[in-house]
């Protein structure tokens, strides 16, 4: 990749939280930094390692996390992120103290999660900017939680469901942010959100993989609530227009879908994809199954193993169900997902709406089935459906006749025009903002000059 000379000499650290939805874009940033002439340091936890062939240029560091198999097994993210900030505070500090003895470094870069690096940095006092992976109009929803807490909407009750959230507008209480820990403390995801809020607030500033167009209002508002440098600079997977960006998945995708999709016609086809961790019950499964069967739409389906609670892989499928389809159907353990949605045949995207997952189908302009999971996946979903209209929730949980209703509307009727028309619109917005000028170019280039700033300051 090619390198201006802007902040040649300088070495910046940064550290991912070691799940696929969070590995990706801080990758994709290190990439953007090297592009502007850093040299790229990557720290990282044993489990979920990247792979550092597919980046020669950085330089790799592991340090130990003393995860267990049974406690990587489990894969609860809440759980796991806990687990990290507890044991990897101490290797940290061993290995930034020798590299510091060394070297110097511009600054430290960490995923938002990872709030145990703030304390680590300010005993170096080495400059901490943190990687926000999700929206920012998610996180407003993780600042308000003391006051959602206050008010009764946390933790959220059945009976309140439907209840419009009057100080988070479009929300109703459905839509908050909401994750199940194994540990059966019911309290951990609060607890996760609150200080890494209150470590947001000290750090020196905050990169975001947004764009100023897709979430002005919400930026707006952390900006007056935050007093600290805000960088919307996304979306990050576009800065490489040409494809030089490594590839960052820890699975490996089929590719043999492309030519399958190939020989499809322009959008008729219906990607399925419901991310790295999310899991639904056999029964959830086979309803998903028929309603894509039914709705006679060809669909490009990711049946990751592990998606099916109980089961590794396709046990629950029917016997001849892919058979019967005549070729309508398509199935793959993972797919190289940036190559499928800018595929001319897909015209729609099934999606948990994790935020890479609801970034990329924006710039690919492909309109969504929005069904979330959980955490900050329930607001992107009511932010795609309701505030920018380039998509439609599932209604009614997961329920076949639901799902081929669903799919046909979006897919033939002419009532869904307005929604292709809106995911053009960003699709656009979101090309001119990397543009010469452009919001996130513009922000871009005042993280870089902040960056040579922040060590200057510390000479």
């Amino acid at each position: 990749m090619e390198q201006t000379q802007r902040g040649k000499g300088h070495t910046l650290v940064l550290m991912p939280s070691p799940l696929q939805g969070h590995i990706t874009p801080l990758l994709h940033l290190a990439d953007i930094l090297y592009s502007k002439g850093f040299s790229i340091t990557v720290v990282h936890t044993i489990f979920n390692s990247p792979d550092p062939s597919s980046y020669p240029h950085f330089t790799f560091h592991p340090i130990a996390d003393s995860l267990s198999q049974t406690e990587t097994s489990k894969f609860d993210a809440v759980h796991l992120t806990d687990l990290i900030n507890i044991r990897c505070q101490q290797p940290l500090k061993e290995w930034l103290a020798t590299l510091l003895s060394q070297s110097r470094v511009a600054c430290f870069i960490s995923d938002a999660a990872l709030h145990f690096t703030q304390a680590v940095c300010d005993h170096f006092q080495l400059p901490r900017l943190i990687l926000r992976t999700g929206g920012a109009s998610s996180f407003l929803v993780f600042a308000s939680f003391p006051l959602l807490k206050e008010k009764g909407y946390l933790p959220v009750q059945e009976s309140r469901l439907e209840e419009p959230v009057v100080d988070l507008p479009p929300l109703k209480v459905k839509d908050l942010p909401v994750f199940k820990s194994s540990t059966q403390d019911p309290d951990a995801f609060y607890r996760l959100v609150c200080r890494f809020i209150e470590e947001f607030k000290a750090s020196s500033g905050v990169i975001w993989n947004t764009f100023e167009e897709l979430e002005s209002s919400a930026l707006v508002k952390v900006r007056q609530e935050f007093s600290i440098p805000m960088y919307p600079i996304g979306p990050f997977h576009k800065h490489f227009l040409t494809g030089s960006a490594s590839s960052t998945s820890i699975l490996t995708p089929d590719t043999s879908c492309m030519s399958w999709l190939d020989t499809q016609e322009h959008n008729s086809v219906v990607y399925v994809s419901f991310g790295s961790i999310a899991a639904i019950s056999e029964a959830e499964f086979l309803e998903v199954a028929w309603g894509l069967a039914n709705s006679k739409q060809p669909f490009l389906w990711v049946i990751r193993p592990g998606l099916v609670r109980g089961f590794e892989w396709l046990e629950p499928l029917p016997t001849g169900f892919l058979e019967n389809l005549g070729g309508r159907g398509y199935i793959v353990k993972w797919a190289p997902q940036g190559q499928v949605l800018s595929h001319p045949a897909v015209g729609a995207f099934w999606t948990h709406n994790g935020w890479n997952s609801t970034l990329e189908s924006i710039c690919e302009g492909v309109p969504m089935i929005c069904m979330p999971c959980f955490a900050d996946q329930k607001v992107n979903a009511k932010y795609a459906s309701d505030v920018w209209k380039v998509g439609v929730q599932l209604q009614n949980n997961l329920e076949r006749g639901e799902i081929e209703k669903t799919i046909k509307n979006l897919m033939v009727m002419d009532e869904m025009n307005e929604i292709r028309e809106n995911t053009l619109n960003l699709k656009e917005k979101a090309r001119a903002c990397l543009k010469e000028g452009g919001s996130s170019y513009c922000f871009l280039d005042s993280l870089v000059s902040d960056i040579l700033s922040l060590e200057s300051s510390k000479s």
